[in-house]
């Protein structure tokens, strides 16, 4: 049967069982997504992954497609996270003589950003009377999702549910952090790139990458600082506050 006399839905079919078509909707969700954000000067407001969440679930959710189908055929850019994020170990390394210089005000902010990242989250979920299952999901939001799930899946937590709560982190502090450091008149661009780093993870990362080198460099240090630290606090927090 040629393509031309298939109906939409026998079509769609079709490229759903092609083995690339996920990851090249993945991709190219991702290209609108940068375009537009291109052609608003890089505004905040016009996150490239926010954007192209939100193409490629209205695909998935159009079409009926579920997440086990569509992760099949995107899973090479799964694969990828692992060297994406080793490769954020460039810019440290550049900035690395100041950075040293710096150790004893970065393992400070460290402390007093992981501490009050996950309390605050926690204190507010107390509040609100959460269940123990959903603060111990909610905890560890502020650090990459493969560090986070993890570290939900150990203190009881629904790593699921994390890796959406973290999505949504980073998303919102790629959002804010510009916004946000301009009205708190905070110049120093390592500052910057440090807290979005400990705040908003990978995603925060990449914008902070977006913005300035020196930024960049600082906020995948806190990323990788906060992933260590979190992973340690979150236990001893959590048995505090349940």
């Amino acid at each position: 049967m040629s393509l031309r006399s298939l109906d939409p839905g026998q079509f769609w079919i079709y490229l759903a069982e092609q083995p690339l078509f996920f990851l090249a909707l993945t991709l190219g969700a991702y290209l609108v997504g940068d375009r537009i954000a291109a052609a608003t000067g890089r505004s905040p407001l016009a996150n490239p992954v926010l954007i192209a969440i939100i193409l490629v679930g209205a695909v998935l959710l159009l079409s009926g497609t579920p997440h086990q189908r569509y992760f099949e055929g995107a899973r090479f850019i799964h694969v990828l996270l692992g060297p994406a994020t080793v490769a954020l170990a460039l810019p440290i390394f550049r900035n690395r003589a100041l950075i040293a210089k710096q150790w004893r005000t970065i393992a400070l902010a460290l402390l007093i950003g992981a501490v009050t990242g996950i309390a605050s989250t926690l204190l507010f979920a107390k509040v609100l009377g959460l269940s123990s299952s959903t603060l111990a999901s909610l905890a560890p939001k502020s650090v990459t999702a493969a560090i986070a799930m993890g570290i939900s899946e150990q203190v009881g937590g629904n790593p699921p549910l994390t890796a959406v709560i973290v999505i949504a982190t980073g998303v919102l502090g790629a959002i804010i952090v510009t916004p946000l450091m301009n009205l708190l008149n905070i110049t120093d661009y390592a500052a910057r790139g440090f807290a979005v780093g400990i705040s908003a993870h990978g995603i925060g990362t990449a914008r902070a990458l977006q913005v300035n080198e020196r930024a960049g460099a600082y906020a995948a240090l806190g990323m990788a600082l906060n992933g260590l630290m979190t992973a340690i606090l979150v236990p001893l927090l959590l048995y505090l506050f349940l």
